[in-house]
């Protein structure tokens, strides 16, 4: 699981104090791992002489790391976050893949429970057509199903709905985003911390995300979705619209004071 080169250990004992598991220990001068490790990294992102490896872990994608590009101002950071939009009025150009990749990446090097990395993403472009045809198919009878359990959600399906009948191009539930990113998960909070990772990245691509709790729920709640998308036995924790504002904003929006307890 782990690989420690013994000719490029010099013993410092670095990776044995950051080991969050305690797996690691100096014996002769020279670190080496316990099973059941979980495979977290830190022993390969502390190393000073570059001797830890994970061979099953793409080695290639590890960066040095480099004061002039690791930083990221904290006002800028603060700026980014108060100027990102839910976006409902996306432009029809499609994310090109090399520029989705990226996105997606910065859910991959999310942090997770355990260091699973058991999150699935999903990505519909190209048939998000056949994709959106389904769901609508689903919507009527699922109204129905929870009218009794959730009658808001009922109402506001029946109504988006009904538009949609009248005219095909009322995209009342997709906004005609041309992308819609899911992540899977057994982990609710795992998938959430990827997806504010996402949409970070997605803005900084130029793009905006609008998270969708409405298609969050009906995929969810309609076994022939979940199959469609191959997460019968995964749980849908995010479902995020994606594209190309259509719109431009000059500022960042207010907000109420913030509820902090300071002890």
């Amino acid at each position: 699981m782990i690989v420690i080169d013994k000719e490029k250990c010099i013993g410092c004992g670095l990776c044995a104090d950051d080991c969050p598991a305690g797996k690691i220990a100096l014996h002769e001068a020279k670190a080496v791992w316990s099973p059941d490790c979980i495979q977290c990294g830190h022993c390969v992102a502390v190393c000073p002489q570059a001797a830890v490896s994970i061979p099953e872990y793409e080695m290639d994608d590890v960066e040095e790391y480099d004061p002039a590009t690791f930083t990221v101002k904290p006002e800028h950071f603060l700026h980014a976050v108060k100027f990102r939009r839910s976006i409902r009025n996306f432009r029809g150009q499609k994310i090109d893949r090399a520029c989705m990749e990226r996105i997606l990446q910065a859910g991959r090097y999310t942090a997770t429970a355990k260091n699973r990395q058991a999150c699935r993403f999903i990505v519909l472009q190209e048939e998000l057509e056949v994709f959106k045809e389904l769901l609508w198919q689903q919507v009527p009878d699922l109204a129905e199903k929870i009218k009794k359990e959730m009658p808001h959600y009922s109402m506001m399906f029946k109504f988006l709905y009904r538009r949609r009948r009248k005219d095909l191009k009322d995209d009342g539930l997709f906004f005609n985003a041309p992308a819609c990113i899911l992540i899977a998960a057994d982990n609710s909070l795992d998938g959430g911390l990827a997806a504010a990772n996402i949409e970070n990245m997605a803005v900084a691509e130029g793009a905006g995300i609008l998270y969708s709790g409405y298609l969050n729920r009906i995929i969810e709640a309609c076994p022939v979705l979940k199959e469609w998308l191959g997460i019968q036995d995964i749980t849908l924790v995010c479902c995020m619209l994606a594209g190309y504002p259509a719109v431009t904003y000059r500022r960042t929006a207010p907000r109420k004071k913030a509820d902090i307890v300071w002890r």
